[in-house]
């Protein structure tokens, strides 16, 4: 059965995910990211560049060649997804056949908006008997 994450009170959801990203595939981890809005995607893919100056995130778009040998990849369908051991869900739904994934991790920034879509995947994926964890990463930056 898949394990979810949740971070709420992300200030910044993609640095959030870029941190959780790079951490993921420092450990060895194969990490999908879903990231069904374009734009979203585009500006994901732009901070993996230059969010850590020192270090590199190996990624690419799921329609590359390499997206199977790559750590990272983006993409805005779960079906084009090759890799199976860690989502980023970077969308506002819960991603159809994110049964797959062995852990789950979801982002939910300071929207009221952000907030309650977070509140209804939380629940679904209760009702389905996931086991869910979350995370404050508004009481960690005040420790």
């Amino acid at each position: 059965m898949t394990d979810v994450r949740f971070y709420h009170n992300a200030p910044d959801r993609l640095r959030v995910a870029c941190v959780l990203t790079a951490k993921a595939s420092g450990g060895g981890r194969r990490v999908a990211v879903f990231a069904p809005d374009g734009g979203v995607a585009r500006h994901f893919d732009q901070m993996l560049w230059t969010f850590q100056p020192l270090a590199f995130v190996p990624h690419v778009a799921a329609t590359s060649p390499l997206a199977a040998e790559t750590p990272v990849v983006i993409g805005g369908a779960l079906d084009t997804l090759p890799h199976d051991d860690v989502l980023i869900n970077l969308g506002n739904d819960l991603p159809a056949g994110f049964e797959r994934f062995r852990l789950v991790l979801e982002i939910v920034g300071p929207s009221e908006d952000e907030r309650q879509a977070a509140r209804d995947r939380y629940r679904r994926y209760k009702q389905q008997g996931h086991a869910l964890d979350a995370h404050d990463l508004a009481q960690r930056s005040g420790e």
